[in-house]
């Protein structure tokens, strides 16, 4: 009996790396998407909008599926306003900013600026909370930024000063994540982190509707068949599909485990980078992609409160 015990949790184990690891490389696939579609001559505006117009009935969708297998207790009316400024703030202002800077970098360049998310949460937390940063964390917060400061200035020799401007854009995109996930740690708690995703997509669905009424609303029913298949792709194979797969992995192989698994995510976007879009892979990125990575598990391996933010924002990652 201890024998197949035994096996059924290095079962479930090994099945929960898979599908964290696999989770976190479709997620980093969301970049290479919107560089195919900007080809296209699309606005980011549009792609934000379809690809929450294609998302939002696969967020409901699970949602009525984790109902059915686990009664929600309802909610109140402030907290529903809390989570709609949680949505705006985390995932439509941040992925508008996303998909504004992708513009102008790398997508390796964009996914390791988004894998400093932790990093940034520390910051918040140190200047405006007054939390206490150990000499670790010190040590991962300007090893992380010494390897995005070697990626970044492959980017500068290519694409020039337009690089500073990508930066900025997916720097204050990081930004708004972090304070997203700083403002829903209550939250979670309260309502579910699913039930906290599926609500603060809505909020930013609707937002992202409301931006391309504005801008042009003709842009969403006049785009080529190929930046339809893309968003759909975007929104379900790279959104909804891998943030259930990393729920499902959390309740397997707990918090931790999953944050280790996401670093093949920055690996993963810059090979598909040159894969797919060509773009330069050279020594100084790999150097400061590894300085990242290593810089992220230090983070994670040595402060059990940052496993489980590092986890977090791989979890509802929807920038």
């Amino acid at each position: 009996m201890s024998f197949f015990s035994s096996t059924e949790q290095r079962r479930l184990y090994l099945a929960g790396i898979l599908m964290a690891g696999l989770g976190s490389i479709l997620f980093s696939g969301k970049a290479i998407l919107i560089k195919l579609a900007y080809s296209y001559g699309t606005e980011p505006e549009t792609l934000l909008a379809l690809r929450m117009i294609f998302a939002l009935p696969l967020f409901w969708a699970l949602y009525y599926w984790q109902a059915r297998s686990k009664p929600m207790s309802p909610i109140s009316i402030l907290d529903t306003l809390k989570v709609c400024g949680l949505g705006f703030l985390g995932y439509f202002l941040s992925s508008y900013l996303d998909f504004l800077g992708l513009q102008y970098i790398s997508v390796g360049l964009e996914r390791i600026i988004l894998y400093l998310t932790p990093t940034l949460v520390l910051l918040i937390s140190f200047f405006v909370f007054k939390k206490r940063i150990s000499r670790i964390q010190w040590l991962a917060l300007i090893t992380g930024y010494l390897g995005v400061t070697l990626v970044f200035i492959q980017d500068v020799a290519i694409l020039g000063s337009e690089a500073w401007l990508g930066m900025a854009l997916v720097f204050a995109s990081a930004c708004a994540y972090a304070a997203y996930m700083i403002g829903s740690g209550e939250m979670v708690r309260r309502i579910g982190s699913v039930r906290l995703v599926v609500f603060a997509s809505s909020a930013s669905a609707v937002c992202s509707i409301i931006q391309i009424l504005f801008y042009d609303p003709s842009a969403i029913f006049n785009q080529v068949p190929e930046i339809y298949g893309l968003s759909l792709i975007n929104a379900s194979i790279c959104t909804v599909i891998p943030m259930t797969m990393i729920v499902v992995a959390i309740n397997r192989i707990g918090s931790p485990l999953v944050a280790q698994a996401g670093i093949v995510g920055p690996i993963a976007t810059i090979f598909m980078g040159w894969l797919v879009l060509s773009e330069t892979v050279s020594l100084l990125q790999l150097g400061g992609m590894a300085i990242v990575i290593a810089a992220m598990w230090l983070l994670v391996k040595n402060d059990p409160t940052d496993k489980a933010v590092l986890a977090k924002s791989t979890e509802v990652d929807g920038r």
